[in-house]
């Protein structure tokens, strides 16, 4: 079950050549069937590992060295269900608001906070 979603800002120093940069995450925390809680993170749409390991940083943009990332801001997403959480209705599966399936993916290149230069 999915207990928290969240926007987490990540920032990146290169321990190399200095250069900073930040990206934005969307993390969803879940709780398997064991109990055990697990954290998934995606960037501009795609699975990635973790930005807070070395393994799953991006690399600089300038040197290509790869720094762990430090949370800089989040912003919780409301789960549904959650008291004060807004809903509407979905009439029929197929008609409601058909566009969103072609509708093209949102992604942080364009964004000026987006990823490494």
């Amino acid at each position: 079950m999915i207990t928290e979603l969240a926007v987490e800002r990540v920032e990146f120093t290169c321990g190399q050549c200095r250069n900073r940069w930040s990206v934005d995450y969307d993390v969803q925390r879940f709780m398997d069937g064991l109990g055990h809680e697990w954290e998934y993170f995606a960037c501009a749409g795609r699975s990635v590992p973790s930005p807070y390991t070395l393994e799953g940083a991006p690399r600089c943009g300038h040197c290509g060295h790869r720094p762990a990332g430090r949370l800089a801001a989040r912003r919780p997403v409301p789960l549904p269900g959650m008291p004060g959480s807004p809903r509407s209705p979905v009439p029929d599966a197929g008609g409601h608001r058909p566009e969103r399936h072609s509708a093209p993916m949102l992604s942080a290149a364009g964004d000026p906070q987006g990823a490494a230069p």
